[in-house]
Protein backbone atom coordinates (compact mmCIF):
# COMPACT_ATOMS: atom_id res chain seq x y z
CA UNK A 1 0.00 0.00 0.00
CA UNK A 2 1.49 3.29 -1.01
CA UNK A 3 0.43 6.43 0.80
CA UNK A 4 0.12 9.72 -1.03
CA UNK A 5 0.09 13.40 -0.19
CA UNK A 6 -3.38 14.52 0.89
CA UNK A 7 -4.39 11.17 2.38
CA UNK A 8 -5.04 10.83 6.09
CA UNK A 9 -1.98 9.38 7.82
CA UNK A 10 -2.79 5.93 9.21
CA UNK A 11 -3.62 6.12 12.91
CA UNK A 12 -1.39 4.13 15.22
CA UNK A 13 -0.64 3.39 18.84
CA UNK A 14 2.87 2.25 19.75
CA UNK A 15 5.48 2.26 22.50
CA UNK A 16 8.39 4.69 22.62
CA UNK A 17 11.79 4.15 24.25
CA UNK A 18 10.43 4.82 27.77
CA UNK A 19 7.76 2.12 27.47
CA UNK A 20 5.06 4.81 27.29
CA UNK A 21 2.35 4.29 24.65
CA UNK A 22 1.74 7.15 22.23
CA UNK A 23 -0.85 7.64 19.50
CA UNK A 24 -0.53 9.69 16.33
CA UNK A 25 -3.71 11.51 17.43
CA UNK A 26 -1.77 12.80 20.49
CA UNK A 27 -0.04 15.17 18.05
CA UNK A 28 -3.15 16.56 16.32
CA UNK A 29 -2.66 20.30 15.85
CA UNK A 30 1.10 19.87 15.32
CA UNK A 31 3.17 19.04 12.27
CA UNK A 32 4.80 15.63 12.66
CA UNK A 33 7.97 14.31 11.04
CA UNK A 34 7.54 10.52 11.18
CA UNK A 35 10.74 9.01 9.88
CA UNK A 36 11.20 5.27 9.32
CA UNK A 37 14.77 4.00 9.48
CA UNK A 38 16.28 0.49 9.37
CA UNK A 39 18.36 0.06 12.54
CA UNK A 40 19.66 1.90 15.60
CA UNK A 41 23.38 2.74 15.72
CA UNK A 42 24.19 1.94 12.08
CA UNK A 43 26.12 4.56 10.04
CA UNK A 44 23.28 5.87 7.84
CA UNK A 45 20.70 5.81 10.62
CA UNK A 46 23.07 7.58 12.99
CA UNK A 47 23.84 10.26 10.37
CA UNK A 48 20.11 10.82 9.82
CA UNK A 49 19.28 10.99 13.54
CA UNK A 50 22.20 13.34 14.22
CA UNK A 51 21.19 15.63 11.35
CA UNK A 52 17.70 15.92 12.86
CA UNK A 53 19.25 16.39 16.34
CA UNK A 54 21.60 19.13 15.16
CA UNK A 55 18.70 21.01 13.54
CA UNK A 56 16.12 20.20 16.20
CA UNK A 57 15.66 23.81 17.36
CA UNK A 58 15.01 24.91 13.77
CA UNK A 59 12.43 22.13 13.37
CA UNK A 60 10.74 23.06 16.65
CA UNK A 61 10.58 26.74 15.63
CA UNK A 62 8.96 25.65 12.36
CA UNK A 63 6.31 23.82 14.42
CA UNK A 64 7.44 20.22 13.96
CA UNK A 65 7.44 17.24 16.30
CA UNK A 66 10.06 14.61 15.38
CA UNK A 67 9.39 10.88 15.83
CA UNK A 68 11.76 8.20 14.60
CA UNK A 69 10.53 4.64 14.12
CA UNK A 70 12.23 1.31 13.51
CA UNK A 71 11.66 -2.34 14.33
CA UNK A 72 14.23 -2.14 17.16
CA UNK A 73 13.09 -2.70 20.76
CA UNK A 74 12.71 0.00 23.42
CA UNK A 75 16.02 -0.88 25.13
CA UNK A 76 17.93 -0.46 21.84
CA UNK A 77 16.22 2.91 21.32
CA UNK A 78 17.16 4.02 24.85
CA UNK A 79 20.85 3.27 24.21
CA UNK A 80 20.77 5.00 20.80
CA UNK A 81 19.11 8.12 22.28
CA UNK A 82 21.60 8.27 25.15
CA UNK A 83 24.68 7.69 22.99
CA UNK A 84 23.68 10.30 20.38
CA UNK A 85 21.91 12.74 22.77
CA UNK A 86 18.74 12.66 20.68
CA UNK A 87 16.12 15.17 21.87
CA UNK A 88 13.18 13.29 20.32
CA UNK A 89 11.44 9.96 20.89
CA UNK A 90 11.92 6.75 18.95
CA UNK A 91 9.03 4.35 18.40
CA UNK A 92 9.66 0.63 18.91
CA UNK A 93 7.58 -1.03 16.19
CA UNK A 94 8.68 -4.59 16.99
CA UNK A 95 5.45 -6.13 15.66
CA UNK A 96 5.78 -4.06 12.42
CA UNK A 97 2.14 -2.89 12.54
CA UNK A 98 3.04 0.75 11.91
CA UNK A 99 5.55 -0.20 9.19
CA UNK A 100 2.86 -2.22 7.42
CA UNK A 101 0.25 0.55 7.75
CA UNK A 102 2.69 3.01 6.13
CA UNK A 103 3.99 0.56 3.50
CA UNK A 104 7.58 0.76 4.72
CA UNK A 105 8.19 -2.96 5.45
CA UNK A 106 9.37 -4.11 2.05
CA UNK A 107 11.38 -6.75 0.26
CA UNK A 108 14.98 -5.64 -0.18
CA UNK A 109 17.95 -7.15 -1.91
CA UNK A 110 21.64 -7.16 -1.04
CA UNK A 111 24.26 -9.13 -2.96
CA UNK A 112 21.45 -11.03 -4.66
CA UNK A 113 19.92 -12.14 -1.36
CA UNK A 114 16.30 -11.08 -0.78
CA UNK A 115 15.07 -10.18 2.70
CA UNK A 116 12.41 -8.04 4.39
CA UNK A 117 13.43 -4.69 5.85
CA UNK A 118 12.54 -1.05 6.40
CA UNK A 119 12.38 1.31 3.45
CA UNK A 120 13.97 4.52 4.75
CA UNK A 121 11.05 6.93 4.28
CA UNK A 122 9.89 10.12 5.98
CA UNK A 123 6.26 11.21 6.20
CA UNK A 124 5.52 14.84 7.03
CA UNK A 125 2.04 14.94 8.55
CA UNK A 126 0.12 18.21 8.84
CA UNK A 127 -1.84 19.57 11.81
CA UNK A 128 -5.04 17.84 10.63
CA UNK A 129 -3.37 14.43 10.36
CA UNK A 130 -3.00 14.43 6.58
CA UNK A 131 0.18 13.48 4.76
CA UNK A 132 1.79 16.72 3.54
CA UNK A 133 4.92 15.14 2.07
CA UNK A 134 6.52 11.74 1.48
CA UNK A 135 10.32 11.65 1.21
CA UNK A 136 11.52 8.33 -0.19
CA UNK A 137 15.00 9.31 -1.33
CA UNK A 138 16.31 10.37 2.08
CA UNK A 139 19.64 12.19 2.21
CA UNK A 140 20.74 11.04 5.67
CA UNK A 141 23.33 13.83 6.11
CA UNK A 142 21.00 16.64 4.93
CA UNK A 143 17.59 15.36 5.92
CA UNK A 144 16.43 18.53 7.69
CA UNK A 145 17.05 20.56 4.53
CA UNK A 146 14.93 18.06 2.57
CA UNK A 147 12.08 18.47 5.05
CA UNK A 148 12.23 22.28 5.21
CA UNK A 149 12.65 22.91 1.48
Amino acid sequence: MSLEVGQMAPAFEAKIETGETIKLSDYRGKKVILYFYPKDATPGCTAQACNLRDNYDTLLKAGYVVLGISSDAEKSHQKFIEKQSLPFSLIADTDLKVHEAYGTWVEKSMYGRKYMGTARTTFVIDEQGKIAEVIEKVDTKNHTAQILK
